[in-house]
Parts: structure tokens; C-alpha cells; sequence
């Protein structure tokens, strides 16, 4: 008979240990991994960067030359009629006409006001624009799984909280039913105490449907199945170590929203560059090589053919346009201007973001203290008032009172602590500085 129970209790835990097996144990450096290689966002960042790069050329600067082939057939059948000087008239029906010409030819500018240069560096600073957003896409994204995450593991915790209260529920129903049973205690605390444990329950139930929807939200920026199982290490750890000065110096540097607007101001001025390039003459070289063929069934010459060289140049200067180009350099003016302003105001922004978002993290360091030791002393509360209750010098509200007080004081130390990782988050997303 012990053999068997033996067995069955082997059977048993190895049935556990095989299903705990199967959930997934996701680290928060494997799910940024994972969002990194398949965040659809991410992807569309990328592939427009790759789209920028393709554009930095000479060519579509314009740089280089174009060269074109080209042909043309032309036929006809028409009733000519021809006069001529001395009277003598000549006709012909269905008369045929023919005339073939093909050739290549080469068209280059090369010169237009250094407009061409401006573009390519145009053209390069886009390339950049497009790192630039790629980059806070990436932070943006490593935001959003890391707060995810946290939020999973500040959860489970609440989870282990919610658990322990109703093993604690439960213990107090069993003592309240044989207290009832030997005459201790009456009807109403049994039944108030299968109420406490009912709530408990409620209360578990909820958290596991918000813990649920979590995992399925964190799945969904992960881009795989939503249905995906995993469990998250439910540790957060926050690193007390920064300092408003070194992070405003590196967001100065590295925030990508700034070296956006960065960009964009040296694109207006490029702009402007370019405009101002429409002054100057615009000059062309020309060349080619052409083949004609000529037929006619009337006329001096029946027949004619032709082939060769040809080559030239052009120059074109504007000298009045109806001050468009006064107006459009204005413009272009105008728009440099307003790229210095959103970067002053970007700039600001983010000494805003930056200060307010440091104050929320030392008051949030502040509360971890408090609250772990508001959670101790709950704890301590709570065992000297399970052992009255065991005793029955105190009343069941009394105890519920202090059970509530230790779950609560769980579930705020828990909420102290990812509150402060959300906040270090913020300030190193706005740095520029999350990695992992």
C-alpha cells in the first residue's frame, strides 16, 4: 500500500514539473529581443530607411548624364498631285511615303546653379531622418514591452498576494466552523467568514482576467500568437543610480525626437540652397548618334538616307519670372525659421519631460522604503492577530481588518516598485539611453 502512494506521488510531481516545464519562462531581454525582430512597426521603420538609403544617389541628385535610344516609323498612303512651274501636272494614287529614324542620345547637366549638390546632401540628411525615427521607434517599442513586462511581473506578485489572503480565509473559516461546532462561536461569524472568502475569491478572479489580458497584450507587441503561454520573473529591480544633469546631457545628445528636428532644419536649409541655385545659368552639353531613312513614290527625290554625329550645348538663365523666385526663396526662409522654433521647443519639452518625470522617480524611490516597511509591519500585525483569533480574544472584523491591511500593504510595495521601474524607463527612453 505505501509502495503505491509512493508511486502515485511520483506520477504526480512529475506531471507538475512537466506542465510548469511547458510555460514559457520569458526573461524581459528576450521579449525586447523577440519585439526587436518582429515588431511590425519596427519593420515598417526599417524598410523606409532602406528606401532613403536607396535614394542617396548621384543620379537622383542629378549628376549624371541621361542617355535615351529612340525610334520612329512613319507611313503613308496618299493621292498626290503636283503642279509644276511649266504647267505639267503630275499625279499618283496610293502614293507611299516612308521614313525611318533611330539613334542614341546623351543629355547632361552640368552645371545648375550647384543645385545638384545641394540635393545630394538633401538626400543624405533624409537618410538620416530616417535612423532618427527608426531609433525612436525602437525606443518607443523597448518602452512598451519593458512597461509591459513589469506590469506582468508586478501582477504575479499581486497574484501570490491574492493567494496567500485566501489561504488565510480559509484557515479562519475552518477555525470559525470549529468554533461553531463546540459551541464557541456562532452561526453569523461561520457565515461571515464564507463571505470574506468569497470576496477573496472575486477579487483573485479579476486580477487573473487583467493578468491575462496583459499577457495578451504584451504577445500582440511581441507579434506572435496572442495565445502564446508564458510566465515573466516576477523580480523588478531599479536601478537608484540617476542624476537629472547626466541625463539631460545625454538626451541632448541621443534623444531622437531632438535629432530629428535637427535634421529637418538642415533640410531647410539645403531647400532654401537649392532655390537659390535657380539664379544661376543652367547649362547642358548634348550629343547623339541618328539614322534616318527617307522613301517617297513622287517628288525630286524618291529616295534619301543619312547617318552621323551630332553634339551641342545649351544655356538658359532666368532673368524674370514674376518674383516667384523672390517668393519662393522667402518661403523657404521662412521655413527655416519655423525648424528653429519646434527645435527650441522640442528642446524645452523635453527639460520638461526630463525634470518632471526625475521628481516622479525620486518620490517613487521614496515609497519603495515606505512601503516595505509598511508591508513588515503589516505582516507582524497580521500574525499576532492570527494567533488572537486562534485564542478568540479578538473580534472577526478585527482580523479582517488586519488580513485586508497586509494585502493591501503587498499590493502597494508591489505597485511602489513598478511605478519607480516605470519611471527610470521614461527617463532613459527620453535619454536615448534604453538598451539592454
Amino acid at each position: 500500500m505505501k509502495c503505491k502512494i509512493v508511486v502515485q506521488s511520483l506520477l504526480l510531481f512529475f506531471f507538475c514539473m512537466a506542465k510548469s516545464n511547458a510555460q514559457e519562462v520569458l526573461t524581459v531581454e528576450d521579449a525586447v529581443k523577440i519585439a526587436l525582430e518582429n515588431n511590425y512597426e519596427i519593420k515598417i521603420a526599417t524598410n523606409n530607411l532602406n528606401i532613403d538609403k536607396t535614394n542617396v544617389t548621384s543620379g537622383n541628385a542629378g549628376m549624371l548624364p541621361k542617355a535615351t535610344a529612340t525610334i520612329v516609323d512613319a507611313n503613308g498612303i496618299q493621292k498626290i498631285e503636283q503642279t509644276k512651274s511649266d504647267g505639267t501636272v503630275t499625279s499618283l494614287n496610293n502614293a507611299k511615303n516612308n521614313s525611318l529614324n533611330y539613334g542614341v542620345g546623351l543629355d547632361w547637366t552640368i552645371f545648375d546653379g550647384f543645385k545638384m549638390f545641394a540635393k545630394l546632401e538633401q538626400l543624405k540628411e533624409l537618410q538620416k531622418l530616417g535612423e532618427a525615427n527608426l531609433k525612436l521607434t525602437i525606443l518607443t517599442k523597448i518602452g512598451d514591452v519593458t512597461s509591459t513586462y513589469y506590469d506582468l511581473a508586478q501582477q504575479q506578485q499581486q497574484l501570490i498576494a491574492l493567494d496567500s489572503t485566501i489561504i488565510i480565509s480559509k484557515q479562519r473559516l475552518t477555525l470559525a466552523q470549529n468554533r461553531f461546532t463546540i459551541g464557541k462561536a456562532s452561526k453569523l461569524e461561520v457565515l461571515n467568514a464564507q463571505v470574506d472568502l468569497n470576496t477573496d475569491k472575486v477579487t483573485l478572479l479579476r486580477q487573473k482576467e487583467v493578468y491575462a489580458n496583459t499577457k495578451i497584450l504584451l504577445n500582440e507587441i511581441l507579434a506572435r500568437p496572442t495565445q502564446t503561454d508564458f510566465k515573466v520573473i516576477d523580480a523588478i529591480k531599479i536601478d537608484n543610480s540617476l542624476l537629472l544633469n547626466e541625463l539631460t546631457v545625454l538626451s541632448e545628445k541621443q534623444n531622437p525626437a531632438l535629432e530629428a528636428q535637427i535634421i529637418n532644419k538642415r533640410v531647410a536649409e539645403l531647400q532654401l540652397k537649392q532655390i537659390k541655385g535657380t539664379r544661376y545659368p543652367t547649362v547642358k552639353v548634348t550629343s547623339g548618334y541618328n539614322f534616318a531613312n527617307t522613301e517617297s513614290s513622287l517628288g525630286f527625290t524618291t529616295q534619301s538616307s543619312s547617318h552621323g554625329l551630332n553634339y551641342g550645348f545649351s544655356a538658359a538663365l532666368n532673368l524674370f519670372d514674376g518674383f516667384n523666385q523672390n517668393r519662393t526663396e522667402k518661403i523657404a526662409a521662412i521655413q527655416i525659421e519655423n525648424s528653429k522654433i519646434v527645435f527650441v521647443q522640442q528642446l524645452l519639452a523635453l527639460h520638461t519631460q526630463l525634470a518632471t518625470a526625475f521628481q516622479t522617480y525620486l518620490t517613487n524611490l521614496e515609497l519603495i522604503d515606505l512601503e516595505q516597511n509598511n508591508e513588515l509591519i503589516a505582516k507582524q500585525n497580521l500574525s499576532i492577530t492570527i494567533d488572537k483569533l486562534r485564542i478568540g480574544t479578538i473580534t472577526t472584523l478585527e482580523f479582517r481588518a488586519a488580513q485586508l491591511n497586509y494585502v493591501n500593504a503587498k499590493v502597494r510595495n508591489s505597485n511602489a516598485h513598478f511605478q519607480a521601474k516605470l519611471s527610470e524607463i521614461a527617463l532613459k527612453e527620453l535619454a536615448g539611453n534604453l538598451t539592454f
